[in-house]
């Protein structure tokens, strides 16, 4: 039997398709994956702590965050 909620998800990203999102303080707090993304074939949703130069990984795909708003210097 087809799964009723699939007409509904019409218009949502692949999950996990990219392995850099670059991403901004208005994106904030980071999730893995990032909303708007399909959840039913993808890992649980997390959240990504991201260290002093903006750079976090998530620990289920490998995908990188990387904040572009701030000076990594």
């Amino acid at each position: 039997m087809p799964n009723p909620e699939t007409a509904k998800q019409q218009g949502l990203r692949t999950p996990n398709d990219q392995g850099r999102y670059e991403v901004a303080a208005a994106d904030l707090p980071i999730q893995c994956p990032l909303p708007g993304t399909s959840l039913w074939n993808s890992h649980p949703r997390i959240y990504i702590a991201l260290d002093d130069n903006g750079f976090g990984k998530c620990l289920y795909c490998g995908a990188e965050y990387v904040r572009t708003d701030i000076d990594s210097n």
